[in-house]
């Protein structure tokens, strides 16, 4: 399940995050609570559908293995199921024609927002986890529906929705054959795992219920208690069976690792360690020769620094094969600002990947070559980006290449409150925000004028003031504006104006100079490029996201200095037009 990016007040170790307290029925809301409390009628319900009776109606005595909450009622569910949730503070809930995912989804949704973020509980829609499964299939080589021929494993299960259509499809194949031995191999076949017990216990009975019309077609005598799919534990941990499939929907936020836990995941890890990170290298190691990784994930592991070391593993041992982004998140992670994505990976030869992007309708974006390395991969968005993405992947150039360097502004504002003010004077220094770069231009925003100058103290002088003309360019946009490159060029004349010295805040990208090298591009010829909608337009296939990191933009592919040294006289139109000329492929 993935967690909302917001950050915690102290950094949790990997332990305590991914093994915390159980979510127990003393932690759960009451509405959540409800939902897990009218469960064992709602398995009444499904089993008498199905055609059983006497024992197959009881929750906790059809399924081995599977830990019913003890606050619920384990014998006569509609009454004193209740009597447990009233002291809740709940009464059951009436889940009568609820499906499966339906069911999953509302637990979920009604636990504390606050846990939901902790602990990375949000809940895969049924269209998400049918389209992963579909992925995973193609990565297999699988034509046509199929029993599964190996172990199909999710490390971070939930409340099963990932499961929940790899189950359907192979009792489907499996159980025209022999539907006893159908579902007395599912253990071996189809495994979860997660920390709260609570969602696992539902996955059990979610994944449970699919059995439900193959148990009745076995004779009486032959029937067997179904198999619990899904158990409690840290789903990190190593896995000694190989998986023919690993799909997830992990947790994910910035973690402290353990020296031995570092040690185990040095190939992967780039400075901090983000658990999704962590367990995607964790679902490498556990598949098979010709297996698949498939991961519902943000996107930021295609582009962030953090993510390099993984990127290198990933395209080394299993390069990615497909991956379809989110177009609308908010049907499935609301208030989730993460472009949010499905990929697979294989250890197959892959030598292109396939791009889609799913929304109201599944749309085919384009075919590129599989990236390769730790640079930031280029994988368009759009169907009219694809031409510019795959000349943007053949270049070599980049602004280090040419002689820049980029960093972020060093003022974080709201840790200077004291010392910022809107007066000149002895030992201040104007401050340049995002707002006065609106537009393409370095102007004074008038919302900004009443922390205007900085005092300087200690060491600022040397750390905060910048003396030098420089490109800057915005560092985080609002999703709704036209563009993510947002830049004006700080000019000798301009910073004249200003003092001859700035102090730039930390939503500002400055590109200067590198120290040592020198410039085969100039700095106007440069902020006229990044303000060009081609660029614009190539940043987007590297990042979806609102920010522009100064990392992502190091990385942005340039054309050759040679080419664009003739540009700097061209007007607006033909200069548009050279840069987009550019960034076609040969062939078009």
């Amino acid at each position: 399940m993935t967690a909302l990016p917001e950050p915690l007040p102290a950094r949790p170790t990997r332990t305590n995050r991914t093994s915390s307290t159980p979510i127990t029925s003393r932690t759960i809301t009451p509405a959540a609570a409800s939902v897990l409390a009218g469960v064992p009628e709602w398995w009444a319900m499904r089993a008498r559908a199905a055609g059983l009776s006497g024992q197959w109606l009881e929750v906790d005595w059809a399924i081995a293995g599977a830990v019913m909450p003890d606050w619920i009622s384990s014998t006569s569910p509609p009454d004193l199921a209740g009597t447990a949730a009233e002291e809740l503070g709940m009464l059951p809930l009436n889940l009568a024609g609820t499906r499966a995912e339906e069911l999953g989804m509302l637990y979920v949704s009604q636990l504390d927002p606050r846990e939901r973020a902790q602990h990375g509980r949000h809940y895969t829609s049924k269209v998400l986890a049918d389209n992963l499964w579909a992925m995973t299939k193609r990565a297999l080589g699988w034509k046509r529906p199929q029993a599964l021929s190996g172990l199909v494993r999710d490390p971070a299960c939930g409340a099963g929705a990932l499961l929940l259509p790899i189950l359907r499809e192979h009792l489907g194949a499996a159980a025209r054959v022999d539907a006893q031995l159908a579902l007395a191999g599912l253990p071996n076949l189809i495994a979860g795992t997660d920390t709260d017990e609570n969602a696992v216990w539902l996955a059990n009975v979610l994944l449970a219920s699919e059995m439900l019309p193959i148990l009745a077609r076995t004779p009486r005598a032959r029937r067997r208690p179904l198999p619990a799919l899904a158990s409690v534990g840290d789903g990190l941990a190593p896995h000694d069976a190989p998986t023919l499939a690993t799909v997830m929907n992990p947790p994910y936020g910035r973690v402290r690792l353990g020296s031995a836990e570092r040690e185990r995941f040095a190939e992967s890890l780039y400075g901090h360690a983000n658990l999704y990170g962590l367990f995607m290298a964790a679902g490498l190691d556990a598949i098979a020769g010709d297996g698949v990784l498939s991961a519902l994930v943000p996107t930021s592991f295609l582009a962030g620094r953090y993510f390099e070391n993984l990127r290198r593993v990933l395209a080394d041992q299993a390069p990615l094969r497909e991956i379809a982004f989110v177009a609308d998140r908010s049907g499935s992670f609301g208030g989730v600002l993460q472009e949010t994505c499905l990929a697979t990976f294989s250890s197959k030869r892959v030598r292109r990947v396939t791009i889609s992007t799913i929304g109201p309708q599944t749309s085919e974006v384009a075919t590129v070559r599989s990236p390769r390395g730790v640079l930031p991969w280029l994988l368009p968005r759009h169907s009219d980006d694809a031409p510019t993405a795959a000349a943007a992947i053949g270049m070599r150039t980049n602004l280090r290449a040419v002689g820049w360097r980029v960093s972020t502004g060093p003022l974080v504002w709201n840790r200077r409150k004291a010392d910022l003010g809107p007066r000149a004077g002895a030992g201040r220094v104007p401050v340049l925000w995002a707002a006065d770069i609106d537009g393409g231009k370095v102007h004074r925003d008038a919302a900004r004028d009443s922390t205007r100058y900085l005092t300087l103290r200690g060491n600022d002088e040397r750390v905060m003031v910048l003396t030098e003309p420089a490109v800057l360019v915005q560092r985080t946009t609002a999703p709704e504006q036209t563009r993510r490159l947002v830049t004006a060029h700080l000019t000798a004349d301009v910073l004249a104006e200003w003092g001859g010295r700035v102090v730039v805040e930390n939503h500002v990208n400055v590109i200067r100079p590198a120290r040592g090298q020198s410039q085969a591009v100039s700095a106007e010829l440069l902020a006229r490029l990044l303000t060009t909608i081609t660029t614009d337009r190539v940043l987007r296939c590297l990042s979806g996201s609102v920010a522009v990191s100064a990392y992502e933009l190091e990385a942005l592919p340039l054309p050759d200095p040679d080419l664009m040294a003739g540009w700097l006289e061209l007007g607006p139109a033909e200069f548009d037009a050279a840069v987009a000329r550019a960034y076609r492929p040969v062939s078009a």
